[in-house]
């Protein structure tokens, strides 16, 4: 499919430079989106737990689930790390052991490569409809547990004869709202016809990366397939050679004692069930809740289900500055309840600070304080995206690349943090289980704003 001589990694290169389309210019995707608003119905309401639909409450355990024994369930978690302010708790976690898959189509108009972008609603999204991959689908959805209408595209990620894949491993999602979930992210290059479908456009990466410079536009799942591009690394002088990186996040693994234990539901201290939610009864974190959704474009066009609904906006940042003039990021080997391996790295600040209001200063999370007092001149990125829709209830966070200045972090880290080249973190992305989902949208904002040269 590739021109002879020409490298997958430059060719996707070219892509990320080209910032309009050869089918749909950058500046109509908003109104193009707001147009598929206004020809679809679209509606989410609050109702109470005892009107969802094919959901209900276990009477052994307490536990959510739905009756098709498919989907997600919402269970109780005991977790103790033995670190940090809040070294031991439980909590709802949404356990969903199926791998589902991300992925995005592309193909070559004029020369370079486009991406099959969806217009999708989310019902936890903000708005409603936001740019995500080609394909977004559990294994309950692309085998139609629901019964509804069949994944559109779905076979280009199922059925790969013929096909160019251009990236495929398995990442984690939020370890501190899921059980162990991981999604198969997939980009998969076609040279045959396409068919059509007014939901979705075709964009260069380039695109793509000047929307990421707007408010909820691009989806958590496209951010987390686009993290996955295998760009090409070029010439680089980290700090930390890669085998050393290797053995350093090794020794956090090891070092880090995390036991976590599923329990029921309605054993889980410190929570509290009511007939609309069940909250924190210090009224931190987040509630579970119950929605009733109308999707008029979706393969199911009417549903109700459980969403987790955090409270507050989230700050997620990478501190950064070059060492030896090449651009480093201060990552965080984060140890989260949720994740497979227990700890990834993380972004440099990851949190939601009212959460941290009622603790003294030196209590909070590193870097959170330096992050909250960056200086204009010193951000380098920023933008609020919404995270999971499909589980989580209106869940944003400001996304930050701050520049460290004097006096700031050293370029021997703390305990625990690690500075490290995009390139690098490019690389462990691909190799899965590695970095987690938020480092995986900075990574994506980071190479947007390297592609817009800012």
């Amino acid at each position: 499919m590739s021109p002879a001589g020409t490298t997958d990694a430059g060719r996707l290169a070219l892509s990320a430079a080209t910032t309009e389309g050869a089918l749909m210019r950058t500046g109509e995707v908003v109104r193009w989106l707001g147009e598929r608003r206004r020809r679809n119905r679209f509606q989410v309401e609050r109702i109470p737990f005892d009107q969802m639909d094919n959901w209900y409450f276990d009477d052994g355990t307490g536990d959510i689930r739905h009756r098709s024994g498919g989907f997600f369930t919402v269970e109780g978690l005991r977790a103790r790390t033995g670190h940090g302010p809040v070294g031991a708790w439980q909590q709802p976690i949404i356990c969903q052991p199926e791998v589902g898959i991300l992925g995005i189509l592309v193909k070559e108009f004029d020369g370079v490569l486009h991406c099959l972008m969806q217009a999708k609603m989310e019902p936890g999204n903000r708005p409603l409809l936001q740019l995500s991959p080609t394909v977004q689908a559990t294994r309950s959805n692309y085998t139609r547990v629901h019964r509804g209408a069949r994944v559109k595209y779905i076979d280009y990620f199922t059925q790969l004869e013929g096909l160019r894949v251009l990236a495929d491993s398995q990442q984690s999602e939020h370890g501190s709202w899921f059980y162990r979930k991981s999604n198969r992210n997939m980009i998969v290059e076609t040279d045959g016809e396409v068919p059509h479908d007014d939901d979705y456009c075709w964009l260069t990466l380039g695109q793509i990366a000047e929307l990421l410079h707007h408010d909820n536009v691009i989806n958590m799942d496209s951010r987390t397939v686009l993290s996955c591009v295998p760009l090409a690394d070029g010439e680089e002088k980290a700090l930390h050679p890669d085998d050393a990186l290797d053995h350093w996040l090794e020794a956090e693994r090891a070092s880090r004692e995390v036991h976590v234990e599923r329990i029921p539901l309605s054993e889980v201290d410190g929570w509290t069930r009511g007939t609309h939610t069940i909250d924190n009864d210090a009224g931190r974190y987040f509630q579970v809740v119950a929605v009733s959704v109308q999707a008029g474009n979706r393969e199911v066009t009417g549903w109700s289900q459980p969403l987790f609904e955090p409270r507050g906006l989230g700050v997620t940042a990478f501190l950064t500055r070059r060492i030896g003039g090449v651009r480093h990021v201060l990552a965080h080997a984060r140890a989260e309840a949720g994740l497979h391996d227990s700890v990834e790295l993380a972004p440099t600040v990851q949190c939601t600070p009212e959460n941290y209001a009622h603790l003294a200063p030196g209590d909070h999370p590193l870097f959170l304080d330096q992050v909250l007092a960056a200086d204009r001149a010193h951000i380098l990125y920023e933008a609020v995206h919404s995270e999971e829709g499909g589980r989580f209830l209106q869940a944003d966070s400001r996304y930050l690349l701050v520049e460290a200045d004097d006096p700031g972090p050293p370029a021997e880290a703390p305990s625990g943090y690690v500075w490290l080249t995009p390139g690098q973190l490019s690389r462990l992305v691909r190799r899965g289980h590695h970095v987690n989902v938020q480092a995986r949208t900075l990574l994506a904002c980071l190479n947007a704003t390297a592609a817009a040269g800012r």
